[in-house]
């Protein structure tokens, strides 16, 4: 980035303090929340900034002082090392950054092969970022889901939240858990100790609920049913359950989590809004790159993202040939090892295309697919 451009990223982060310091934006709580995401995600580019500058400041004044002064050659010596440390962090820090990262997450699981025991891992990949979230203060909410009478799920959609507004969101952490997910192991319901493989799918979408997204009431099918529980059971006696099925695009959402109708219908257009959405986008980078991938073309096993194996303890994810044996810490929501590794491996590759003849990518789809 040229000195201009840093100066108008300084003079933006000047306006945003102004901006957050006036009590008449907080009044406007989206617009407050909007201005302190943008604040915060700027906020340790400037700071590295503000400190490298001084940093040369202060090994130009060393090194002339050193030739008068010998105690002076030895600070001179450290800042040195310190200067260039600093410059390598301010470029990871101004890599460009997918626009979502600040965002909340929409995710959805959907068992796949292996009938009730896919259904059954499903239930349990829906815990493990259950409790993530709750090991990070995130708010979760199921929006619909579809349980089976052994306790796992067909299909389930939960929105996760953060409490407050920051620079990296839900969506930086787990934007990249799409994908195929393998279970390798024992069945309750096998009666011969058999290990059995079978795949769940995960599809994660950014909450875009301050991005306008063009929908037409002409090109929407709405149905109303009852809730239902385990099997089918009718929980409910009024038809308030909501599905919305988009026409153009075959896209079919549903809630009935609500009390209400008109509840469960807006909850299932947030969730429209955000598939629509990832959709354009995902449609807009095979234009850019015609060898990326959607996250979950088949629930297969073999088009896998991560494989669970319970007899080994073994958590793999192979995109970035990630391993540990620590499976039962993962399914209680300690996933910080895998997700950093995937963060680190969509920095490097991005870090790899600095300089190159083209820009990078800002949301790694690479990562989010088999």
């Amino acid at each position: 980035m040229d000195s201009t451009s840093l100066k108008e990223l300084l003079n933006e982060y000047t306006e945003l303090e102004h901006s957050l310091a006036d009590p008449a934006v907080h009044g406007d709580q989206d617009r407050a929340r909007k201005l302190g995401r943008r604040y915060a995600e700027l906020t340790p580019t400037v700071k590295t900034l503000r400190e490298l500058e001084s940093a040369r400041d202060d090994l130009a004044a060393a090194r002339e002082l050193a030739a008068e002064d010998d105690t002076f050659a030895a600070e001179a010596a450290s800042l040195s090392e310190k200067v260039p440390a600093l410059e390598a962090k301010l470029t990871e820090l101004l890599l460009p950054r997918d626009p979502h990262d600040g965002s909340d997450l929409l995710l959805e699981i959907k068992s796949g092969e292996g009938g009730d025991e896919s259904a059954l891992f499903a239930g349990d990949l829906l815990r493990m970022y259950l409790r993530y979230a709750e090991r990070h203060g995130w708010r979760t909410e199921v929006l619909d889901g579809t349980e089976t009478e052994l306790g796992g799920y067909k299909d389930i959609t939960v929105a996760i939240k953060s409490k407050a507004a920051a620079a990296d969101g839900v969506w930086s952490r787990l934007k990249f858990e799409g994908g195929v997910h393998r279970v390798q192991r024992v069945p309750v319901t096998e009666s011969q100790g058999r290990i059995h493989t079978s795949a769940a799918g995960v599809l994660v979408y950014p909450d875009v609920e301050d991005v306008a997204v063009d929908i037409d009431e002409k090109d929407l099918r709405i149905d109303v049913f009852r809730s239902s529980g385990k099997g089918g059971q009718s929980v409910n006696t009024t038809d308030s359950a909501v599905r919305i099925t988009h026409l153009p695009t075959g896209i079919v959402v549903s809630c009935q989590n609500e009390r209400s109708q008109l509840q469960n219908k807006t909850r299932a257009m947030q969730v429209l809004r955000a598939r629509l959405t990832a959709a354009a986008e995902e449609e807009a980078a095979k234009a850019a790159a015609d060898n990326r991938r959607s996250q979950v073309r088949t629930v297969d096993r073999s088009e896998r993202v991560r494989t669970y194996n319970y007899p080994e303890n073994r958590i793999s994810d192979h995109r970035v040939n990630y391993k540990a044996y620590n499976l039962d810490q993962v399914l209680d929501g300690e996933l910080d090892g895998v997700l950093d590794a995937l963060a680190t491996a969509d920095r490097d590759e991005r870090l790899a295309w600095v300089g190159g003849p083209a820009q990078p990518p800002t949301d790694q789809r690479k990562l989010r697919g088999p």
